[in-house]
């Protein structure tokens, strides 16, 4: 079983502008209304939001939480700071061993990228 994600931003190309240059995904597709990154086995739809929705309500506790785990942790926290995109919080060392960081991208979906 894989899993594929889908979410539903206000800006497509707004989404794969940050997917791709500060998570550091490639494109799949891009076309009017839809578009799809990838990274290695993790793929991200994106199909243009139908309405505005207030960020707010894509985050924690009442949306969800991406979760991308990673081989080198520090070469991800130092790509991510290197384009500029503003953290939700630094590296830190959780209660249950794993070492990650967050952030929100452009719609509000809320991204810790995390240790194996």
């Amino acid at each position: 079983m894989d899993l594929r994600v889908e979410v539903f931003p206000a800006d497509i190309d707004r989404f794969v502008d940050f997917y791709t240059r500060v998570l550091r995904f490639e494109v799949d597709r891009h076309e009017e209304g839809y578009a799809a990154v990838v990274r290695g086995s993790t793929r991200i739809g994106a199909a243009k939001a139908s309405e505005d929705v207030d960020p707010r309500h894509r985050a924690v506790p009442t949306g969800v939480e991406l979760v991308l785990e990673v081989d080198d942790l520090d070469a991800e926290y130092a790509a991510v700071r290197a384009s500029g995109w503003p953290l939700e919080s630094e590296v830190e060392e959780q209660p249950w061993g794993l070492r990650d960081f967050r952030l929100f991208d452009p719609d509000g979906y809320y991204i810790r990228i995390t240790t194996k």
